[in-house]
């Protein structure tokens, strides 16, 4: 049994692929994290945009 731990313990087999799948979490949590902080600044875009197409239609009528 010790032998088993032991050469479980010295395998670096899996260890790529740990560090690429902790790598692609942090980069999928940094873009989420973007997206959040963009889609405010587009909400408020969109607004802007929206009340002078109002503000247009309004002077035009």
């Amino acid at each position: 049994m010790t032998a088993f731990l032991d050469r479980l313990w010295s395998d670096e087999q899996g260890q790529d692929l740990i560090e690429y799948t902790l790598l692609m979490a942090f980069v999928a949590l940094a873009s989420a994290a973007l997206f959040l902080g963009a889609g405010k600044s587009i909400c408020g875009i969109w607004s802007i945009s929206n009340s002078s197409l109002s503000n247009a239609n309004t002077v035009a009528s």
